[in-house]
């Protein structure tokens, strides 16, 4: 007798109903200080580590963010605060007629854990040296509105800040 036939016989599941199913995307090696650390000394060769260094990746995905909901001729819905953005999707999704693919894209300014560089001094030499910390801010999030002919509506989230964590819906 196979595993699978002992299984079939023992083992069951019901689903009544599922709501909304969230599934957060990050890299597990950028989640603390002295990881980002390694990741632009090891990594991008960098002498030393810095918030500094995030600012050029961070508008180079932006940019390429951008380029994207243009060139597919997306709408760009900046959602204010306060907006509820289901209501927003649930009227893309009836304009949709039921097509599967992209409905819009909407940014987002969300609290985040960030990383940031304050500097400090060598006790010995009295040299400057940058040290990153983890704090919060208001960043940008690119929400992927789309419908999939399986899945049916979901959004894809996308930090603009570096190590731009990801989720979705």
């Amino acid at each position: 007798m196979s595993a699978a036939t002992i299984l079939k016989q023992h083992v069951t599941l019901e689903v009544e109903s599922i709501d909304r199913l969230y599934l957060n995307a990050y890299v597990p090696q950028l989640q603390s200080e002295g990881a980002v650390a390694d990741f632009f000394r090891r990594h991008r060769g960098e002498p030393f580590a810095s918030s500094a260094l995030m600012a050029p990746m961070t508008h180079a995905f932006v940019g390429e963010i951008e380029r994207f909901v243009a060139t597919q001729r997306l709408p760009l819905i900046t959602f204010e605060k306060g907006t509820n953005k289901d209501d927003i999707a649930a009227r893309y999704l009836a304009q949709s007629a039921g097509r599967e693919g992209l409905l819009f894209v909407g940014k987002a300014q969300e609290k985040t854990r960030v990383f940031r560089t304050h500097r400090r001094r060598n006790p010995e030499t009295g040299k400057p040296y940058p040290w990153l910390y983890c704090s919060t801010a208001m960043v940008n999030q690119y929400y992927f509105y789309l419908v999939d002919e399986e899945f049916g509506p979901a959004f894809i989230k996308f930090s603009s800040y570096f190590p731009y964590t990801g989720a979705s819906a």
